[in-house]
């Protein structure tokens, strides 16, 4: 090459090593440059009289050579090194052409040598990576693949993982295992490893992290071993026993499956009778012995006592004198006279009782005679339990079936309770309520006043009750007898149908209806099981029944039930909520059933209590109705504007308490409620505000969308979630507000409110269209509460129970009346009529024909079918 563009020794070699060729002691490498800073290449070489580099097949200028010379002190050779600088500007003139390169050459009087070609890269690291990990949830043990693509760069990235901000290493944790091509294996996942993972990708350039990847490692539920039976229910004959297990081995943990199938098992059982005791006859009495005494004895051997059974109650030795024939003579005759003074002391004081006596009755008849001014006083003591009359011709009240030809049937007359002799109400044995102390009740046309504080005073004082809600707006009660009657609470959807004969004749009951807090109660969920009625409460409970009431609530599952296990609860007097029926699993036998409707559940139950409905999950797609209500301010008079946006479960008794909640604090429903639906897939409900007017107003929301967490709605728990929306208006003088709210399940359904009014001038009437005015009476007793009058269901019950040949009864009926699918619930009863017309009852309260239903038994070809057109003298 040309003098020019090279280093060159000025000093001669040395004639030994005139003939060496020179070596390199160094040769470049290949560099990156890192944003604009340039690179240094190094060439280094003994002996040698010259080095120069060739860039792209391109001589480098001498200018750019950095020379320096040195001296091998072992050899004496010359050593030279010469290092270039390489700009990001020089390489970037042929990127996409070809690789930069650089080569050293070194030369001595014997030739030349080439160094490695050392390549120039502009190194760079972009920000999206190709594929970012996914979120999974996983079984215990199972494996977990989390795949990674890190981002396109030079150099390639390397790739580490980490859990929750901290570094993966697989030498000291050998569960984890990264792939040559950057996958994370978790071998098998255990609940430690649950958490957040990224996927980091750096270089020499820069580090770049990927979105999170959530892992939850969840556990489903087994069961544990079966306890041991229970006792017997019944002391004597046929009863019931019960196991149960508990969903424990292992427990549900992060969102696996709960047990399937039942935790409690009942079996009949029949426990032995106790027998009591029973005497054997006396034996013959023994010779009279030496004291003039003979005995005889019996044992206790007919029956011998077993189970528990009573001794037999007596003496099993007798003894009696002998007479003087029998007795040996050997009595002196000092006994004789201690015998004879004994007798005559033990007559003077039997006179001397019999005298003290007399005296006593004497002055007993002289004060009755004076103090008695009406002897039926005598007599009322032993009167049989019933209903004391205050005037002669109400006698009849409830000792003769009233006139019921047609359904206002009225009673007039006062009832007053069997305390005012008696003390209090002979009702059944167990905790009923107390009677009302000096009081009574006045029944007309079927009405019951009520005094709601001094009923709910008296319920909570006893043991039971102490944690019913003093709420006298959720609560009505009656006293009722075997004609039966009905309790609704206005605008909740609940009410508690009493068919005629299901209280015994003879028997009155004061009966309850209320609706417990949920917050109160704390009903025992676990898994996927949610809350999906109100938490009713009717009593008292212990009452003897001999027909099912129905208890009428909503609920607000979506009614599929292939989606669902739903379970009736019944609290426990010790308090504890126990499962005594699951749909589609029912057991005729036993004293509770119940019919699903779109949005109502009718309980069928023997017993009185506290019930509510608790659904358990068993897909994804089971989901529940959520009522959407938008509420403001009535009035506003600041630059702040609140709309709040309440998610509840869809039920009437939640839909009244917001509504007088916001009515207390001067809201008012800015527009129709919409329903979603709320499915189980964990996710949870966003809420956001859009396509506001930005020169009018602006929201004072600082993130995109508010977020209501899953498990507060699907628990049902909590009443009255809601999010606020705070707006502000520019001046007090803009008054149109246009936007739009969306609320929606993520991954899931949404609903959007489409806004426009004025703030100050809405005159739309949407809370009295929303807010039902339901002003039934709170409670109705005898025929009143019923459409179907008393006798005509007599006689539709006597025509339609015996079976018939041709179809043509009950079955038929239950056809027509499309409930032909609770047929098996119905045979089971021992009057299916009967039960059939308490449903229609419950069904058709409101909106009931009689016409209709006179309509049917023509259709079914009963002659019985003109009952429904004879007179009211007929009847």
């Amino acid at each position: 090459p040309n003098t020019d563009h090279a280093a060159t020794v000025t000093h001669p070699l040395p004639a030994a090593f005139s003939d060496l060729l020179p070596h390199f002691l160094l040769e470049p490498d290949d560099v990156y440059i890192v944003k604009n800073k340039p690179v240094t290449l190094t060439c280094r070489s003994t002996p040698a009289t010259q080095i120069y580099f060739k860039c792209n097949s391109e001589w480098v200028h001498q200018d750019q050579h950095l020379i320096e010379r040195d001296v091998d002190p072992a050899t004496g050779l010359p050593v030279m090194q010469v290092k270039i600088d390489i700009s990001r500007q020089q390489v970037e003139k042929i990127f996409g052409l070809e690789d930069y390169w650089c080569q050293c050459v070194a030369w001595s009087t014997t030739g030349t040598q080439k160094s490695q070609k050392a390549y120039v890269r502009i190194a760079y690291l972009r920000k999206n990576f190709e594929e970012e990990p996914l979120g999974k949830e996983v079984a215990l043990d199972q494996e977990v693949l989390l795949r990674c693509h890190p981002p396109e760069g030079v150099p390639a990235a390397e790739v580490e993982w980490q859990r929750n901000e901290g570094l993966i290493d697989p030498k000291t944790d050998p569960n984890f295992f990264i792939t040559v091509d950057h996958n994370l294996i978790i071998k098998q996942a255990r609940l430690a490893d649950t958490g957040n993972y990224t996927c980091v990708a750096k270089n020499i350039v820069a580090r770049r992290k990927s979105s999170s990847a959530t892992v939850i490692v969840y556990v489903n539920g087994g069961w544990s071993t079966w306890a041991t039976w229970s006792a017997c229910s019944a002391i004597c004959g046929r009863g019931w026993q019960k196991r149960s297990r508990s969903c424990t081995n292992p427990t549900p943990l992060n969102g696996g499956t709960s047990c399937e199938s039942q935790s409690v098992q009942k079996s009949a059982c029949t426990a032995t009778c106790p027998v009591d005791g029973g005497w054997s006859e006396w034996s013959k009495w023994s010779p009279c012995g030496a004291d003039c005494t003979m005995w005889r004895s019996r044992e206790c051997t007919q029956p011998t006592p077993s189970t528990s059974g009573k001794d037999c109650q007596g003496l099993d030795l007798q003894s009696l004198n002998c007479t003087s024939e029998q007795c040996p003579q050997t009595a002196s005759g000092a006994e004789d006279v201690a015998l004879y003074v004994g007798i005559v002391a033990v007559a003077l004081c039997l006179t001397l009782l019999l005298i003290v006596l007399v005296l006593v009755y004497r002055r007993k008849k002289e004060g009755l005679d004076a103090d008695v001014a009406d002897s039926s006083i005598l007599t009322t003591g032993f009167q049989p339990m019933g209903i004391k009359p205050t005037k002669p011709e109400n006698s009849h009240l409830l000792t003769i079936q009233p006139d019921l030809t047609t359904t206002t049937t009225s009673y007039q007359g006062t009832l007053r309770s069997r305390h005012e002799v008696a003390g209090k109400f002979s009702m059944s044995n167990g905790p009923l309520l107390e009677p009302l102390p000096n009081g009574s009740h006045t029944l007309h046309n079927g009405k019951l006043p009520s005094d709601p504080n001094d009923f709910m005073n008296r319920l909570s004082s006893q043991t039971y009750f102490k944690t019913l809600p003093r709420d006298n707006i959720n609560t009505s009660y009656g006293t009722f007898n075997f004609l039966g009657g009905r309790l609704t609470l206005p605008n909740t959807g609940i009410s508690l149908l009493i068919p005629p004969e299901a209280i015994p004749r003879g028997k009155i009951y004061e009966i309850y209806l209320t609706i417990q807090k949920k917050e109160d109660m704390r009903l025992p969920l676990a898994g996927c099981q949610t809350l999906l009625s109100p938490v009713v409460s009717c009593g008292p409970p212990g009452v003897v029944l001999t027909r099912p009431v129905i208890l009428t609530m909503d609920h607000c599952s979506d009614a599929c039930l292939e989606n669902w296990a739903i379970r009736l609860k019944k609290q426990s007097y010790e308090g504890t909520w126990e499962d005594v029926l699951q749909l589609g699993e029912e057991v005729f036998s036993e004293p509770y059933y119940c019919q699903l409707e779109a949005e109502t559940c009718r309980v069928f139950t023997e017993q009185l209590g506290r019930f509510a409905l608790v659904g358990e999950s068993l897909s994804m797609a089971a989901a529940k109705r959520l009522k959407l209500l938008l509420f403001a301010p009535a009035y506003c008079s600041t630059l702040e504007y609140n709309i709040r946006i309440y998610c509840m479960d869809d039920t009437q008794d939640l839909l009244k308490e917001v509504m007088q909640m916001e009515r207390q604090m001067g809201g008012r429903l800015i527009d129709e409620p919409h329903v979603l639906l709320f499915k189980d897939s964990y996710h949870n409900l966003r809420l956001s505000i859009h396509d506001m007017p930005q020169a009018h107003w602006r929201s004072k929301l600082l993130t995109g969308y508010q977020e209501i967490p899953f498990y507060h709605i699907w628990s049902g728990s909590q009443q009255t979630l809601h999010c606020t929306f705070t707006l502000e208006r520019q001046s007090l003088s803009t008054c149109d507000l246009t936007c739009t709210l969306c609320v929606w399940q993520v991954e899931g359904e949404g609903q959007s409110f489409t806004l426009d009014f004025n703030i100050s001038k809405d005159i739309r009437p949407l809370d009295s269209d929303f807010l039902l005015m339901d002003n039934c009476t709170p409670a109705l007793a005898g025929p009143s509460a019923f459409q179907i009058p008393y006798l005509i269901r007599q006689k539709i019950c006597s025509s339609l129970d015996t079976p018939c040949p041709n179809g043509a009864d009950w079955r038929l009926l239950a056809q027509r009346l499309k409930l032909d699918r609770h047929m098996s619930f119905f045979a089971s009863k021992a009057s299916p009529t009967s039960v059939i017309l308490d449903l229609w009852e419950t069904q058709h309260f409101h909106s009931g024909n009689l016409n209709q239903l006179a309509a049917v038994m023509a259709e079914i070809g009963k002659q019985e079918a003109m009952i429904f057109l004879v007179s009211d003298g007929e009847c």
